[in-house]
């Protein structure tokens, strides 16, 4: 029984250690031997920025005068708000820039973000859709950054950088700083072996001619690179084409987003298992699993690993300095949350805080799903500017 535990322990171990390190130096040297060039050139074609928005009326002003700022003609820019049955004053800050070419879509009732984007591509004029949130600004050069790679016609979607701004040096703010540049590294070579598994839903252009209409609970911004993938067209990450977000100050709204967008992912990994079978999709395959299949089981694994130590403990002191090396790193979650709640932050705390954060996350979201629960709608949780 005893040699059992220490192999499933230690077998725990490695798929741990295969998911956050094994698989970023996998992909990283996949990047390098099978790197897939792309072509670029000076190309100009109509752009729709579609801004999907529900009760966002603190900032979506700013956002409306960041995007008007934007270098680019203004006769093949199209500016489109697309508004998920706002209930505040959304709608007619919107109306008040419709002199300035603003144009607002509004989706009657509340059907979600997707279904909202969906409607609204269907209304666009541009070639390319760059899809926007409310709360993200953008650098004025971002589409002769972004658009380049459309040259290639291999090329379905160009998903740009994300730079989080924590303005309250919080724990989490620091820990979801630290969580995006690890995910930045991992897009960049997973761009370069093959595709993209998903963008940031704050910065990414489609064409429109692939764009398909998904279904009510997808997360559109992850589900956008498989259904391309599936018509033979890459996803490319641009690391020079920038926006900026201000990370969730408190644990319970960063945590809230992780539940909700991990739903999501279970329903899309579901619902296209078949890119699962790396004799269909290739390497695809090895990214969606490494990357978001085993990446989403780390809760199973840490339960696992807990267990078995705790089992082990007192057979060797060897077996009781990890089970204290455990307990140490709980330990220095729970106190970067209560630093948190009182308003302090210490730096050491945020990843062992965030790393929690996301797994309990991802087994909260993990049992919903199976319980049937479907997550369609979402609520304006970041602080504006």
């Amino acid at each position: 029984m005893t040699a059992a535990a220490a192999i499933l322990f230690w077998l725990s171990i490695g798929v741990l250690a295969y998911v956050y390190v094994g698989y970023p130096l996998v992909v990283y040297v996949a990047g390098l031997v099978l790197a897939r060039p792309v072509k670029r050139d000076d190309v100009e074609p109509t752009v729709t920025i579609l801004i999907t928005a529900f009760n966002e009326e603190s900032a979506i002003a700013e956002k409306l005068a960041n995007t008007l700022a934007i270098e680019y003609p203004k006769e093949k820019l199209e500016i489109l708000v697309a508004s998920d049955g706002s209930t505040d004053r959304t709608d007619e800050i919107v109306k008040e820039h419709q002199h300035l070419g603003v144009k607002l879509y509004r989706q009657e009732g509340r059907l979600g973000k997707t279904v909202t984007q969906n409607n609204a591509v269907a209304t666009a004029t541009g070639e390319i859709i760059l899809f926007s949130d409310a709360t993200t600004e953008y650098s004025p050069d971002v589409l002769r950054k972004v658009l380049p790679a459309f040259a290639d016609e291999t090329v379905g979607c160009v998903a740009g950088r994300l730079v989080y701004l924590d303005k309250g040096e919080t724990n989490v703010g620091t820990g979801a700083q630290s969580y995006w540049n690890y995910e930045t590294f991992l897009k960049i070579s997973e761009s370069r072996a093959c595709s993209l598994i998903g963008a940031s839903g704050c910065l990414y252009a489609v064409r429109r001619a692939a764009y398909r209409p998904m279904y009510a609970e997808a997360c559109s911004d992850f589900l956008i690179c498989t259904e391309l993938y599936r018509q033979g067209l890459r996803s490319i990450f641009e690391p020079d084409a920038v926006c900026y977000e201000h990370t969730n100050q408190r644990t319970h709204e960063e945590f809230k987003m992780r539940v909700r967008v991990i739903s999501q992912t279970y329903t899309d990994l579901w619902r296209n298992a078949d890119m699962l079978n790396p004799f269909k999709s290739g390497f695809y395959a090895v990214q969606l699993i490494s990357h978001k299949l085993l990446r989403y089981c780390v809760p199973l694994i840490l339960a696992v690993i807990l267990l078995t130590n705790l089992f082990l403990a007192g057979r060797s002191v060897f077996w009781d300095i990890l089970l204290l090396g455990q307990a140490a790193v709980y330990a220095a979650a729970f106190l970067g949350w209560l630093v948190e709640r009182a308003g302090r932050r210490i730096t050491l705390l945020a990843i062992p805080l965030y790393f929690v954060l996301a797994n309990l996350a991802s087994a909260i979201a993990f049992f919903r799903f199976i319980r049937g629960e479907r997550v369609v709608t979402w609520e304006p949780i970041r602080e504006t500017r």
